[in-house]
C-alpha cells in the first residue's frame, strides 16, 4: 500500500494508506455514520463529487456484491451503474472479506473502477473535524508524488447534470398508472419501489419538460450537489404545478427542488445527514420514525408561503424532512424511504403516492 496524505481545505493532515485504485483526488470531505451498506452509498449518484467518510471502524469485512442487472435493467444489488464517490476514506479495511453474496473485495472494486480508497486514517477524529468546522473541500495526496496536487471543481457545479439519464427510459411499460420520474440522480431502489407497486414509470432527464406528456403523477427524485443549480428543473415543476394538480411525490433532492418551485429558500447544512439512524416526527403528530438520508442542504419553511406546511421535520436539528401542500396532493420527504441501505420505516410514502393517483 502506498502512503497518502487527505490535506483539508484548512491545512488539518491525515496520513494513511492507499487500498483503492492509487490517483490523487479532490472533492468534499463528508461523513457518514452508517453501520453498513458501502455498495449502495458508493453508487447512491448523490455523492457526485464527495470523498466519503465512513465512521465505522472497520469496512470491506462483507465484500461487494455481483454486479448484475434486473430484466428491466436496474442493478441487482447496487444502486446505479457505477461508483460515483470521488473517493472512500475509512479507518481500517478488512481486505479477507466473508459473505454469501461477495464476488470481490472493495479494494479490488474499487481499483476496477478507479476509485481511489484510503485507509489507516483516524475517523473519530476527521469527523469531529468536519462537525466542528462543517463540511470542508479535501485532497488525497501521493505522498511519493508531492507535486502532483488535485484540484476539485465543486462550488457551482451542476453534479445532476453529470449523473441523470440523457433520455427518457421506461420501465414497466403499459401497466397502470404512468408516473414521470425526474432523474436527478435517482437511486436504483426508487424505481424498483414504484415498479413493485404497479405503475409505468418514465424516467426524464433532470431538465426535460414532460408537462405535455401523458402521465398521472409526478415523482422528484434524489440527487448530488447544490439545488441552485437546478433552475431548469424548478421552472418545470411550476409549470406544472400552474397548469395541473396531479399528485408530485419528491425525495431527497426532490423535496428541495419542490420547496424552491413552492418559492422556498435553500440552505446548506453544516455538515448534513448522512447516515441510516436520522430520527424524524411526523408534523402534528408524535410519530416518529428511523430514517436513511445523504443529503447536504435543507428547506428554509420560513420562507414557503401559505399554501404550504411541514411534513416532517428531523428531531437531532430541527430542519426540515418534508413538504405538503394543504389542498393538493403534493408532498415530500427529505429522508430516503426506499432506504438501501437502512431501515425501511417509512416505505409508506411509496404506498400514499399510490394512493393520490387517479
Amino acid at each position: 500500500m502506498k502512503n497518502v496524505t487527505l490535506v483539508l481545505s484548512d491545512g488539518t493532515k491525515f496520513h494513511g494508506q492507499s487500498f483503492g485504485y492509487d490517483a490523487p483526488v479532490a472533492g468534499e470531505v463528508v461523513f457518514n455514520t452508517a453501520m453498513m451498506g458501502y455498495p449502495e452509498s458508493l453508487t447512491d449518484p448523490s455523492y457526485a463529487g464527495q470523498l466519503m467518510t465512513l465512521t465505522f471502524p472497520l469496512v470491506g469485512n462483507y465484500g461487494v456484491p455481483p454486479f448484475t442487472t434486473e430484466a428491466n435493467g436496474l442493478p441487482t444489488f447496487m444502486e446505479s451503474d457505477k461508483i460515483h464517490a470521488s473517493a472512500i476514506i475509512v479507518a481500517d479495511y478488512c481486505e479477507a472479506y466473508s459473505h454469501w453474496n461477495a464476488v470481490e473485495s472493495l479494494g479490488d472494486w474499487l481499483k476496477r473502477e478507479r476509485v481511489p480508497g484510503i485507509t489507516g486514517i483516524d475517523t473519530r477524529q476527521l469527523t469531529k473535524v468536519l462537525r466542528d468546522h462543517g463540511v470542508m473541500m479535501g485532497q488525497i495526496i501521493f505522498d511519493d508524488e508531492p507535486d502532483n496536487i488535485p484540484r476539485a471543481d465543486y462550488e457551482g457545479v451542476n453534479f445532476v447534470d453529470q449523473v441523470s439519464c440523457k433520455e427518457v427510459v421506461k420501465y414497466n411499460e403499459g401497466a397502470g398508472k404512468k408516473v414521470v420520474l425526474v432523474d436527478c440522480g435517482v437511486k436504483a431502489n426508487i424505481i424498483r419501489s414504484l415498479v413493485k407497486r404497479g405503475v409505468e414509470v418514465i424516467r426524464v432527464p433532470w431538465n426535460h419538460d414532460y408537462t405535455a406528456m401523458s402521465y398521472d403523477g409526478l415523482f422528484l427524485a434524489n440527487g448530488p450537489g447544490d439545488p441552485d443549480t437546478c433552475q431548469a428543473a424548478v421552472d418545470i415543476i411550476r409549470k406544472h404545478m400552474s397548469i395541473s394538480s396531479k399528485p408530485i411525490c419528491g425525495i431527497c433532492m426532490g423535496n428541495q427542488l419542490l420547496g424552491k418551485a413552492a418559492g422556498a429558500n435553500i440552505y446548506k447544512l453544516k455538515y448534513g445527514h448522512r447516515s441510516h439512524n436520522q430520527p424524524v416526527r411526523m408534523v402534528g403528530t408524535e410519530r416518529c420514525y428511523i430514517t436513511s438520508q445523504n443529503h447536504g442542504y435543507a428547506v428554509d419553511t420560513s420562507t414557503l408561503d401559505d399554501d404550504w406546511q411541514e411534513l416532517f421535520v428531523n428531531m437531532n436539528d430541527g430542519s426540515n424532512e418534508g413538504i405538503r401542500h394543504k389542498t393538493n396532493p403534493w408532498f415530500t420527504s427529505q429522508f430516503h424511504p426506499e432506504a438501501c441501505a437502512g431501515p425501511v420505516d417509512t416505505m409508506f410514502m411509496f404506498d400514499k403516492f399510490i394512493e393520490t393517483l387517479k
